[in-house]
């Protein structure tokens, strides 16, 4: 098993290791501290050495930071997971409400003035820019300082010591050097001679090598100094390339970590540097030794976004094994949902569908397997504590993925346990409304995420309600199951283009009652153009990638247009032709019924 199902934290730890932290505020002659989760490389997820958030906490989530001053303590963490925050953390940390409450806001509520220490390697230069532009004109400075919570964290792992491995071009599409040259060309486009890549998935797809570093990512950790003639140093743990020598070529140089500084401040610049990404210690490294920067977008990040022809059809032919998998399982939980099993027993049998494939690398994020309330605690992770037994009547989020040498998947489904009642059909078929009218938009290019995102709520508002999370995120090829630039929310600003992989997951969730959630994978493609339509007008429609029947126990067919009936049924039809060929016997009359016309 890929999933573990024990508990990492607990409540009863924050209090404790939070005056362990005062110590040393006291120690330091700082007022507070920001403990945000991150690591040096900025990317979304981190190693356990890197979870000084949930170490110091006990919020496991994905995305949040906490401040921690002499007399308080304030989590931040958005939409997605104040429920889980509520139920994981000691009353000692304040769940404040971000974004819509901002950091230097409430230290000015909460503190007359004072010092604020951070780690400069773990907040970005973007972060801590915006920070002082907001807390100018009060009493609050910031300091650098080393981690603190480091300090009293006595039994921290190790760095992670994986090794890399090469993905062959066969997957990736275009060799390493061509992608160093093509991207080398634009940084001197941009007057700089080299650029910082700090981003674990950049620095991967780059060199195409694929590594261990973070759990359900296959990404290496290390620094890339990208110059504008394409050669490369490559910064990083020398013995995780042991047996890449050939397959990084001539035009990288392996250096190890110490040697980052000395070659950022021997650079003659202009260097590119990314706002969002680059830690504020590197870009102060390279202010003090007179080495000019200039800011702009990681190099890697777009080109990386909009995936060539040979990782589309891996993504294609990853998505066939995933639905393959994922229908077996869904063949088994119709047979047994009403018969005692569990959250952790859907996760174990879903897993074993998918290494059933032979081709499993591992999944691509802890299976969200959330049945009644548990389902509205949008990103839920069952425990052996949390585990529920499945009762009928209740509904069960179910979001999963897995990663495949030809690509990454990310598929939901909202099942019934028995019988549904029509309070929650009626929000099911809400949600299925806002996902159906995004799948089949056809939109002009230029337009971004933020521009669409709403499509998918319309019906929802209609209704009165709103679900707490964007509506979908980008894709890597192999890479990770969160990938910018690109995303469906009302931050998604990049322009959406040919290549890009989205998901389009709205969903809906009554605390302590139940959770409801639709998501497809989706790739952006160019849409023909329609008579009477205005040829010169560009425009870009969506590939549906998944096939995996949606619920129609949970469907209020009334409810429908007769276009979103017809779509319904058309994707029903693709799942039993694309399918049943290759699913298990025993589950071809399942899906038969499952794929029923409406």
């Amino acid at each position: 098993m890929f999933q573990t199902f024990d508990a990492s934290s607990s409540p009863d730890q924050g209090p404790p290791r939070l005056a362990a932290l005062r110590a040393e505020l006291d120690r330091l002659g700082v007022d507070g501290f920001l403990i945000p989760r991150a690591d040096v490389h900025q990317g979304e997820y981190v190693a356990p050495r890197d979870e000084r958030l949930s170490w110091l906490t006990g919020f496991t989530g994905s995305a949040g930071f906490c401040v921690a001053l002499k007399d308080r303590a304030g989590l931040f963490v958005d939409g997605r997971y104040r429920v889980q925050a509520r139920q994981q953390c000691d009353e000692a940390f304040t769940i404040v409400h971000w974004p819509e409450v901002q950091l230097a806001a409430w230290l000015q509520d909460n503190m007359s003035g004072g010092k604020i220490a951070f780690d400069p390697w773990l907040h970005t230069v973007g972060q801590i820019d915006q920070l002082h532009e907001q807390l100018a004109g009060s009493d609050i400075s910031l300091t650098a300082s080393a981690n603190l919570v480091d300090e009293i964290w006595a039994d921290q792992p190790e760095k992670p010591m994986a090794r890399a491995f090469a993905q062959p071009v066969e997957y990736a599409g275009e060799s390493s050097a061509e992608k160093r040259a093509r991207l080398g060309q634009d940084i001197a486009n941009k007057g700089a001679s080299a650029a910082v890549i700090t981003l674990p998935d950049s620095l991967c797809w780059l060199l195409n090598i694929r590594g261990e570093d973070i759990a359900h990512n296959p990404v290496v950790h290390g620094f890339v100094i990208l110059h504008a003639d394409g050669t490369c140093d490559l910064i990083a743990n020398p013995e995780k390339f042991t047996e890449l020598g050939a397959h990084l070529g001539d035009g990288v140089t392996l250096r190890t970590e110490e040697d980052l500084l000395p070659t950022l401040q021997a650079l003659t610049g202009p260097v590119l540097l990314e706002r969002s990404s680059v830690p504020t210690a590197i870009a102060a490294a390279l202010t003090s030794a007179g080495v000019p920067v200039v800011f702009a977008a990681d190099p890697c990040s777009l080109p990386k976004a909009c995936k060539n022809k040979a990782e589309i059809d891996g993504a294609v032919a990853a998505h066939l094994r995933d639905g393959v998998a994922v229908a077996n399982f869904l063949a088994w939980f119709d047979e047994n949902a009403t018969k005692g099993i569990t959250e952790i027993d859907v996760v174990t049998q879903l897993e074993g569908q998918r290494a059933a494939t032979n081709m499993l690398r591992d999944i691509s994020f802890d299976t969200i397997a959330g049945a009644g309330s548990n389902g509205a605690v949008i990103h839920y992770r069952v425990t052996h504590e949390t585990n529920r037994t499945l009762q009928d009547g209740e509904l069960l989020v179910l979001d999963s993925g897995g990663q495949y040498q030809d690509g990454t998947t990310d598929i939901t489904r909202t099942l019934a346990i028995g019988t549904a009642g029509e309070e929650e059909k009626r929000a099911f078929t809400l949600v299925l409304k806002g996902m159906i009218a995004v799948s089949e938009l056809r939109f002009p290019k230029g337009l971004a995420g933020r521009d669409i995102q709403s499509i998918a709520r319309v019906p929802l508002w209609a209704a009165g309600l709103d679900f707490d999370h964007g509506l979908g995120h980008g894709v890597g090829s192999y890479l990770s199951v969160h990938e910018g630039p690109q995303s469906l929310s009302t931050k998604g600003h990049v322009p959406l283009e040919a290549g890009m992989i989205v998901s389009n997951e709205p969903g809906y969730y009554k605390e302590g009652a139940y959770g409801i959630r639709i998501e497809n994978l989706l790739v952006v493609e160019p849409a023909p153009n329609l008579e009477g339509g205005d040829s010169h007008r560009q425009m870009l429609q969506f590939k549906t990638l998944p096939y995996v029947p949606i619920d129609l126990a949970l469907v209020n067919a009334d409810m429908l247009s007769p276009s979103e009936r017809d779509w319904l049924n058309a994707y029903h039809e693709a799942c039993f032709r694309t399918l049943n060929p290759h699913v298990d016997a025993s589950t071809k009359g399942w899906l038969q019924k499952a794929t029923a016309r409406i």
